[in-house]
């Protein structure tokens, strides 16, 4: 059994906040605004999780109108919802994700990524894949006002693919 999901996140770069990708923290003037930590990338990879579950979005599991959420670590997050596909007997098969950044340049930290995600995701760093793209100018992530996400994973049973 197969099973696939995805998601895209968006978040407004603001003064005064972290820039956080995938549990990495990337030396830059600006951050993302969220009511949690705002990890773009984290959160994309969390609701692809959720959406491979059929388990909703991260609004139903994580509103941010509930101040228990407030700041919180999206590694956090990411691990709940790893518990729940965990407990529903899959695994990752493959992530690929793509982040959407005009500065800084994420060249020299997509190892960095990667291998922090794998980590948090129990997985081989051969089954996940980190790309960045800038916006060529255009937009407000082209225009250095915001940072986006996308995430596709496929999920397989973990009896099909016990290794």
């Amino acid at each position: 059994m197969y099973r696939i999901g995805e998601s895209f996140d968006i978040h407004r770069l603001v003064e005064g906040r972290r820039l956080l990708l995938g549990g990495v923290e990337i030396p830059s003037s600006k951050g993302e605004e969220a009511h949690s930590d705002g990890d773009v990338l984290l959160h994309a990879v969390t609701e692809a999780l959720l959406g491979a579950l059929g388990k909703g979005d991260l609004g139903t599991h994580f509103p941010s109108s509930d101040p228990h959420y407030k700041n919180i670590d999206s590694v956090l997050l990411l691990k709940t919802v790893w518990s729940m596909m965990h407990a529903a007997k899959l695994e990752i098969e493959h992530l690929d994700t793509t982040i959407f950044l005009e500065q800084p340049h994420l060249g020299s930290y997509k190892l960095q990524i990667k291998s922090k995600l794998a980590k948090l995701l129990a997985v081989e760093e051969t089954r996940v894949n980190i790309k960045a793209a800038t916006m060529e100018g255009l937009g407000p992530i082209g225009e250095g006002q915001a940072v986006a996400a996308r995430c596709v994973v496929l999920l397989a049973s973990q009896e099909k693919t016990a290794r």
